[in-house]
């Protein structure tokens, strides 16, 4: 996939920063580690004999490489002439039109008007761009393609200009062989131009670039692709030819007019943009006076830039992308940020990109990041379990008997190589001694975590890094970004009621992170099982001994990221019918033993097993409230004492932030039910703040409506989206809360159309000062939603047929509704 952004320099100096989003550095590499065993059981000490600190410093081992990092591909140069420089800034137009996905800059130079529209045709793969005078012959610029990476550019024909280079093939320097620089992944860009029929000229320009004479209009189509062949391939080994593949795009819209490719441009966008909306007005009692009048314009924008549906720009494809170049002032530190920000963090940011997919019905924009999951499976099986050894003759000295009755030769090592079968020639582990083959267990002989499944820590990229990160442990050492990953594999089956889905692609992937996390937790104290080591993503702590930490053992994260999956993978088996498995009785076996979610002293939600002091009360993240959202575990009708101590945690955190912190928060007071926070949180993202690199984790939004950080992270937008989801609509497979956390006072008038609950059910509703008028369900699955909720009230639900023929009809009042 391609996309576009703008930097203006100055109209007659116009830079167009387009993207294709498999160019990355690096090749496939390998994610495991042989010395991993050995520390892990020293750092496993240090933490058990409460030497923390300890931990942390040794912990360092157990990390890895960097990932590798996000290249944009080029720029699309514009040059007019000096005139165009003095345009009238009363004139002046630039938008982006969200209901079309179209950017325009409109202005005028004398009596000329000029035009500028660009869209990238998901259906067509390629980015279109329109230049047009009001007068006849008014139009001349020049064009040529560009990029900061290494390349060559050339005039094909008379009206196309072909850019071929490629990425480095590494981001550091090899460690073994300084001279080895492998072959990086190529790509191409082809820039095709077109001018009014019999009106104009183009003119090439030492053979680099085009000039168009006199034109009424041009139209410019970029296509791009490269030589990735998924993360398995190296690109040495690709047999992809990235200009023939633009060249082919190319002349398969070469006989379709500008007017046939936005019609399709549209159509395909739409059909997802349309499918939500969100509109709201006052009620007969004003706002709050102490509201600014720029915040009130902005929280009426909330339909428009978030939950109208859609598939929005950037939402990723493989765990990533980058679909819009930023404006102006990030452009010297775009490769600062797409190195920080474009490697999927698996710690909070991949997954909020995804939240609103399935609230707001965009299920099939989920399908990259299974992909994506599925390609990490791979390499994390890697990581986390075997690798082929060649054991010594001496070694094999008898036989024994495995499960199944299968008998094989077996070295002299510890008793706890029992296992499976079907385990060992799942993972084609062969070690061979002597004449004979001897299966070896995954408990004696790993890589990395002598763990079976597979893993994945907080950062990857495209080759599907699963090892973990270079850098210090309180954010690298954490093996729960797979697990988090899964939780999104049990939502798409808990919205949509796709079985298939769930047999073929889900639950495969569910079960190898089961099995990992089973070997991961080991025995602790009091008859728990527990993670250790463990982190807090990011997060510090003060040790008994007065000094800092991130080391310990069983985080409230861990412990509520494994609960959810142990929860969706015996769900799914009972759908499945596979609730006899050998795995499922493993997993029934260890939920009531993980270590439970404690209050600390001051009523908050201890985030780490020990009531440790904290050295940054106000920190960004909210990992110890994952079980209330994204997660399920704690609830105000089952658990009403950990809400109690969430909502104390949240007033703890502040309200200070990132966006994407913000938009977490606002959905986290959402699902305690509590409207008037879920909404001071929701307005305090709308604070406009100024674009400055220097700032870290500053929240707000700039002028573009992009969430800062800075320079800016997608992840807060979409969030917001989900938040706003979970304030109007809540639900479980059998219950349907309606408009929970409604700032009645706030956003008095309203109607919401298209949204998803779980069960396949489609929800519409409106309300008028603040109390609800009409509630529509449509579902293809009549036995989907048992109970509707609101205000308190409880009712039964009975849902249509498939024929849409009236069962029975309620009226709020004979429904139990006040």
């Amino acid at each position: 996939m391609i996309g576009v952004g703008t930097c203006v320099c100055a109209l007659n100096d116009t830079h167009l920063i387009f993207a294709e989003d498999t160019l990355w550095t690096g090749i496939p590499r390998n994610y495991t580690n042989s010395d991993v065993p050995e520390v892990l059981s020293e750092v496993r000490k240090l933490v058990d004999d409460g030497q923390y600190v300890e931990a942390t410093t040794k912990g360092v081992k157990l990390l890895g490489d960097p990932s590798e990092v996000y290249q944009l591909l080029g720029d699309i140069n514009l040059e007019f002439d000096d005139s165009h420089a003095g345009y009238d800034v009363e004139t002046y137009q630039r938008e982006l039109d969200l209901d079309t996905a179209t950017a325009k800059v409109k202005y005028s130079v004398g009596e000329v008007e000029f035009m500028r529209e660009h869209f990238a045709s998901n259906p067509d793969q390629v980015i279109v761009a329109k230049i047009s005078g009001s007068r006849p012959g008014s139009l001349s610029f020049t064009v040529a393609v560009d990029s900061k990476l290494h390349h060559h550019s050339y005039v094909n024909g008379k009206n196309q200009i072909i850019m071929e280079g490629s990425c480095p093939g590494k981001r550091i320097p090899p460690k073994v062989n300084q001279d080895d620089n492998p072959k990086g992944i190529q790509f191409s860009a082809v820039l095709d131009l077109q001018i009014s029929n019999g009106v104009g000229a183009i003119h090439v320009l030492d053979d680099k670039k085009l000039r168009v004479e006199g034109s009424d209009w041009a139209v410019m189509f970029l296509v791009a692709s490269s030589s990735f062949d998924g993360p398995f391939t190296k690109p040495v080994d690709s047999k992809r030819d990235p200009t023939s593949e633009c060249l082919i795009a190319l002349k398969a819209i070469r006989n379709f007019s500008y007017a046939d490719l936005y019609a399709w441009h549209l159509e395909d966008y739409q059909k997802l943009f349309h499918r939500v909306s969100l509109h709201l007005s006052k009620g007969s009692k004003s706002v709050g006076e102490n509201e600014s009048s720029d915040t009130k314009n902005l929280l009426s924008c909330v339909p428009i830039i978030c939950l109208e549906g859609g598939k929005p720009a950037g939402y990723m494809e493989q765990g990533y992308r980058t679909s819009m170049g930023p404006d102006g002032y990030l452009r010297d530190s775009l490769s600062l940020s797409l190195s920080l920000r474009c490697t999927p963090h698996l710690n909070i940011n991949l997954q909020m990109n995804y939240w609103p997919s399935l609230p707001c019905n965009l299920p099939e924009c989920q399908e990259p990041l299974f992909d994506y999951i599925s390609f990490l499976s791979v390499n994390g099986t890697k990581t986390a379990q075997l690798r082929f050894l060649f054991l010594p003759p001496q070694r094999c000295s008898m036989h024994v008997k495995f499960e199944d009755h299968i008998l094989v030769p077996r070295p002299r090592v510890n008793s706890d190589l029992v296992f499976s079968v079907k385990n060992i020639f799942r993972c084609a582990l062969h070690v061979y001694c002597m004449d004979s083959i001897t299966l070896v267990s995954h408990r004696t002989l790993q890589v990395n975590y002598k763990a079976s499944g597979w893993v994945v820590h907080h950062v990857s990229d495209t080759w599907a890094k699963t090892s973990a990160l270079q850098g210090k442990p309180v954010w690298a050492l954490w093996p729960m970004g797979g697990a988090w990953l899964c939780t999104h594999l049990w939502e798409h089956y808990a919205y949509t009621a796709d079985k298939g889905y769930l047999e073929k692609k889900a639950y495969p992937l569910l079960e190898g992170c089961t099995l990992f996390l089973l070997d991961w937790l080991i025995e602790g104290q009091g008859g728990y099982l527990e993670t250790n080591p463990s982190t807090s993503p990011e997060h510090d702590f003060i040790a008994p001994d007065g000094r800092t930490a991130s080391v310990s053992y069983s985080l409230t994260m861990d412990m509520a990221i494994i609960r959810e999956v142990f929860s969706a993978v015996v769900t799914a088996a009972e759908v499945l019918g596979k609730t006899e498995d050998d795995l499922i009785e493993r997993v029934r076996k260890a939920q009531p033993r993980l270590y439970p979610t404690k209050v600390a002293g001051d009523g908050s939600i201890m985030e780490w097993a020990q009531d440790f002091k904290d050295p940054e009360v106000h920190h960004r993240h909210l990992s110890h409230l994952f079980g209330l959202f994204p997660g399920h575990t704690i609830t105000t009708e089952k658990t009403p004492d950990l809400c109690k101590a969430a909502a104390y945690t949240l007033l703890k955190r502040g309200e200070d932030g990132p966006g994407w912190s913000t938009t977490w928060k606002a959905a986290l007071w959402a699902c305690l039910r509590n409207s008037k926070d879920a909404y001071r949180m929701i307005k305090h993202l709308f604070i406009l703040v100024e674009p400055d690199p220097d700032i870290g984790f500053e929240g707000g939004l700039y002028s573009n409506l992009f969430a800062a950080h800075p320079p800016f992270q997608i992840d807060a937008n979409f969030g917001f989206s989900a938040a706003v989801s979970e304030m109007l609509v809540q639900s479980t497979m059998r219950d349907l809360y309606l408009v929970p956390a409604l700032p009645r006072d706030k956003w008095a008038n309203g109607c919401v159309k298209g949204l998803k609950a779980r069960g396949d059910v489609t929800v519409n509703i409106s309300w008028n000062e603040g109390d609800l008028q009409e509630v529509g369900l449509w579902s293809k699955n009549q036995n989907s939603v048992e109970r509707l909720h609101y205000g308190g009230i409880t009712v039964p639900v009975k849902m249509f047929d498939e024929q849409l023929t009236c069962v029975k009809t309620y009226s709020l009042e004979e429904a139990g509704f006040p």
